[in-house]
Protein backbone atom coordinates (compact mmCIF):
# COMPACT_ATOMS: atom_id res chain seq x y z
CA UNK A 1 0.00 0.00 0.00
CA UNK A 2 3.25 2.30 -0.15
CA UNK A 3 1.72 3.83 -3.64
CA UNK A 4 -0.41 6.29 -2.59
CA UNK A 5 1.12 7.71 0.90
CA UNK A 6 2.17 11.28 0.43
CA UNK A 7 -0.05 11.67 -2.69
CA UNK A 8 -2.79 14.24 -2.50
CA UNK A 9 -6.11 13.36 -3.87
CA UNK A 10 -8.36 15.67 -4.88
CA UNK A 11 -12.08 16.26 -3.78
CA UNK A 12 -13.33 15.14 -7.21
CA UNK A 13 -10.76 12.00 -7.90
CA UNK A 14 -11.94 10.94 -4.62
CA UNK A 15 -15.71 11.08 -5.14
CA UNK A 16 -15.55 9.48 -8.44
CA UNK A 17 -13.37 6.62 -6.28
CA UNK A 18 -16.15 6.48 -3.72
CA UNK A 19 -18.83 5.85 -7.16
CA UNK A 20 -17.32 2.78 -8.25
CA UNK A 21 -15.66 1.45 -5.06
CA UNK A 22 -19.10 1.66 -2.91
CA UNK A 23 -21.26 -0.12 -4.88
CA UNK A 24 -18.64 -2.79 -5.67
CA UNK A 25 -18.37 -3.41 -1.96
CA UNK A 26 -21.72 -2.80 -0.54
CA UNK A 27 -23.86 -4.02 -3.69
CA UNK A 28 -21.57 -6.41 -5.88
CA UNK A 29 -19.72 -8.32 -3.00
CA UNK A 30 -22.51 -8.87 -1.08
CA UNK A 31 -24.77 -10.48 -4.15
CA UNK A 32 -21.98 -12.40 -5.73
CA UNK A 33 -21.25 -14.20 -2.16
CA UNK A 34 -24.82 -14.32 -1.76
CA UNK A 35 -24.82 -16.71 -4.53
CA UNK A 36 -21.90 -19.33 -3.01
CA UNK A 37 -24.60 -21.07 -0.86
CA UNK A 38 -28.64 -21.78 -0.43
CA UNK A 39 -30.73 -18.37 0.01
CA UNK A 40 -32.40 -19.22 3.05
CA UNK A 41 -36.44 -17.33 2.52
CA UNK A 42 -36.77 -17.13 -1.05
CA UNK A 43 -39.49 -18.79 -2.97
CA UNK A 44 -37.91 -19.35 -6.45
CA UNK A 45 -35.59 -16.15 -7.33
CA UNK A 46 -38.02 -13.99 -5.28
CA UNK A 47 -36.90 -12.87 -1.23
CA UNK A 48 -40.16 -13.92 1.55
CA UNK A 49 -41.08 -10.82 3.40
CA UNK A 50 -38.62 -11.47 6.21
CA UNK A 51 -36.13 -11.08 3.36
CA UNK A 52 -37.53 -7.52 2.31
CA UNK A 53 -36.83 -6.31 5.81
CA UNK A 54 -33.22 -6.62 5.76
CA UNK A 55 -33.84 -3.80 2.82
CA UNK A 56 -34.14 -1.37 5.84
CA UNK A 57 -30.95 -1.35 7.42
CA UNK A 58 -29.21 -1.54 3.87
CA UNK A 59 -30.86 2.15 3.39
CA UNK A 60 -30.11 3.18 6.95
CA UNK A 61 -26.12 1.84 6.07
CA UNK A 62 -26.34 3.75 2.95
CA UNK A 63 -27.95 7.07 4.07
CA UNK A 64 -25.53 7.40 6.96
CA UNK A 65 -21.98 6.38 4.41
CA UNK A 66 -23.44 9.48 2.29
CA UNK A 67 -23.85 12.04 4.90
CA UNK A 68 -20.58 10.81 6.40
CA UNK A 69 -19.41 11.25 2.54
CA UNK A 70 -20.75 15.05 2.84
CA UNK A 71 -18.74 15.80 5.93
CA UNK A 72 -15.27 14.51 4.69
CA UNK A 73 -16.10 16.06 1.60
CA UNK A 74 -16.95 19.99 3.48
CA UNK A 75 -13.75 19.12 5.44
CA UNK A 76 -11.30 18.49 2.77
CA UNK A 77 -12.11 22.17 0.25
CA UNK A 78 -8.72 20.80 -1.81
CA UNK A 79 -9.02 17.03 -1.17
CA UNK A 80 -7.54 14.22 0.65
CA UNK A 81 -3.53 14.06 1.72
CA UNK A 82 -2.80 10.18 1.86
CA UNK A 83 -0.12 9.59 4.14
CA UNK A 84 1.01 7.10 6.66
CA UNK A 85 0.79 7.54 10.28
CA UNK A 86 2.40 5.25 13.12
CA UNK A 87 -0.93 4.18 14.36
CA UNK A 88 -3.75 4.65 11.33
CA UNK A 89 -4.25 7.00 8.35
CA UNK A 90 -5.87 9.48 10.05
CA UNK A 91 -7.30 12.53 8.53
CA UNK A 92 -6.03 16.05 8.90
CA UNK A 93 -9.23 17.46 10.00
CA UNK A 94 -11.81 15.73 13.09
CA UNK A 95 -15.57 15.06 12.26
CA UNK A 96 -17.76 16.16 14.93
CA UNK A 97 -20.70 17.12 12.99
CA UNK A 98 -23.33 15.12 11.41
CA UNK A 99 -23.08 11.66 12.10
CA UNK A 100 -20.26 12.06 14.16
CA UNK A 101 -22.21 13.67 16.66
CA UNK A 102 -24.21 10.56 17.48
CA UNK A 103 -21.44 8.16 17.04
CA UNK A 104 -17.69 8.57 16.76
CA UNK A 105 -17.57 5.38 14.23
CA UNK A 106 -21.00 6.37 12.10
CA UNK A 107 -19.04 4.60 9.02
CA UNK A 108 -18.61 1.46 10.28
CA UNK A 109 -21.72 1.12 12.18
CA UNK A 110 -23.49 1.86 8.33
CA UNK A 111 -21.47 -0.91 6.75
CA UNK A 112 -22.08 -3.25 9.60
CA UNK A 113 -25.50 -2.24 9.19
CA UNK A 114 -25.53 -3.35 5.30
CA UNK A 115 -23.86 -6.35 5.81
CA UNK A 116 -26.29 -7.27 8.04
CA UNK A 117 -29.13 -6.08 6.35
CA UNK A 118 -28.15 -8.20 2.88
CA UNK A 119 -27.67 -11.25 5.08
CA UNK A 120 -31.04 -11.20 5.67
CA UNK A 121 -32.26 -10.26 2.54
CA UNK A 122 -30.40 -12.60 1.02
CA UNK A 123 -30.76 -15.25 3.88
CA UNK A 124 -27.26 -16.43 3.81
CA UNK A 125 -24.89 -18.24 6.00
CA UNK A 126 -21.99 -16.70 3.63
CA UNK A 127 -22.55 -13.56 4.52
CA UNK A 128 -23.87 -13.89 8.05
CA UNK A 129 -19.36 -14.99 8.51
CA UNK A 130 -18.65 -12.63 6.89
CA UNK A 131 -20.40 -9.88 8.64
CA UNK A 132 -19.47 -11.76 11.92
CA UNK A 133 -15.62 -11.67 10.60
CA UNK A 134 -15.79 -7.64 9.76
CA UNK A 135 -17.07 -7.13 13.33
CA UNK A 136 -14.39 -9.56 15.28
CA UNK A 137 -12.26 -7.19 12.30
CA UNK A 138 -13.72 -4.04 13.08
CA UNK A 139 -14.21 -3.83 17.07
CA UNK A 140 -11.78 -4.84 18.92
CA UNK A 141 -8.76 -4.65 16.28
CA UNK A 142 -9.63 -1.50 13.76
CA UNK A 143 -11.06 0.80 15.77
CA UNK A 144 -8.71 0.95 19.20
CA UNK A 145 -6.36 1.09 16.33
CA UNK A 146 -7.92 4.27 14.47
CA UNK A 147 -8.72 5.99 17.91
CA UNK A 148 -4.60 5.98 19.20
CA UNK A 149 -4.18 7.64 15.91
CA UNK A 150 -6.47 10.46 16.09
CA UNK A 151 -5.81 10.89 19.79
CA UNK A 152 -1.85 11.23 18.60
CA UNK A 153 -2.83 13.88 16.24
CA UNK A 154 -5.46 15.85 18.14
CA UNK A 155 -5.06 15.14 21.52
CA UNK A 156 -7.49 17.06 23.92
CA UNK A 157 -9.83 18.30 21.07
CA UNK A 158 -9.81 14.52 20.26
CA UNK A 159 -10.03 13.03 24.09
CA UNK A 160 -13.15 15.72 24.41
CA UNK A 161 -14.80 14.32 21.69
CA UNK A 162 -14.26 10.53 22.50
CA UNK A 163 -15.39 11.81 25.79
CA UNK A 164 -18.93 13.55 24.83
CA UNK A 165 -19.41 10.95 22.10
CA UNK A 166 -20.41 7.20 22.24
CA UNK A 167 -17.95 4.97 20.05
CA UNK A 168 -21.20 3.35 18.75
CA UNK A 169 -24.29 5.30 19.25
CA UNK A 170 -26.17 7.09 21.19
CA UNK A 171 -27.12 10.72 22.93
CA UNK A 172 -24.16 12.69 23.72
CA UNK A 173 -22.89 13.22 27.23
CA UNK A 174 -21.90 16.02 28.81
Amino acid sequence: MKWWTGRHLSRWTGIALQLVVFPAVYGLAPWALSLLAARHGWAGEKPGIFNLVGLIPVAAGFGTVLLCMREHFLAAPTGWLLERTPHYPTPSYLLTGGPYRYSCNPIYLADLAMWLGWMAFYGSFVLAGTFAAMALLIGPIIVPREERGLAARFGDEYREFRRTTPRWLGKRRR
